[in-house]
């Protein structure tokens, strides 16, 4: 009995990143703040530096800078892809996820993290290097490692590259 709710646990272990994030508006505005842009618009890019946050929906970033690539559309910007660069913290209603880096591909409606994955849920954490999250689908995957990392670089997992996770059990009372 105790192996099957080892296994059932197993099994939900990537529930975690899925469940808030899969009803996410993908089309919402989003609003970006910080203590300073630099903005170079011939390349399509802007440079927010110092506490930035970044807001769509019920989706929180924080980090330490943001380099956001735009195209225009006519006389407005588009939002393309942000690259969030250390201290990265993603926030929904139900979950949180720290890493070192992270990136929003908006166009193709993907989250990737990096560096140190710790993803919470409640009382249940999931570790891993590399964190995507479809948008669309509600898909979810945590890698233990980042094979485009050589050895020693951050995005190289500690301890042989392995995922691993603690799931609270609530507490039964025997029948």
């Amino acid at each position: 009995m105790r192996r099957l709710a080892l296994l059932l646990l197993l099994a939900a272990a990537p529930a975690l990143a899925q469940s808030a994030l899969k009803k996410h508006d993908v089309n919402a505005p989003i609003d970006v703040n910080a203590d300073r842009i630099e903005v170079q618009d011939k390349q399509g890019i802007s440079i927010w530096t110092g506490n930035v946050r970044v807001k769509q929906g019920d989706l929180d970033l924080a980090s330490n800078s943001v380099k956001l690539f735009y195209r225009r559309k006519g006389d407005t910007p588009e939002i393309v892809r942000l690259d969030a660069i250390g201290a990265v913290q993603l926030t929904s209603p139900s979950e949180r996820a720290t890493a070192a880096y992270g990136i929003y591909d908006v166009e193709h409606r993907l989250l990737t993290m990096t560096g140190g994955v710790v993803l919470n849920q409640n009382q249940s954490v999931l570790r891993g290097q590399r964190l995507v999250i479809d948008l669309a689908s509600g898909r979810s995957t945590l890698d233990g490692r980042v094979s485009s990392a050589a050895p020693g670089t951050p995005g190289q997992a500690e301890g042989g590259g392995r995922v691993s996770g603690r799931f609270v059990v609530p507490e039964r009372k025997p029948q």
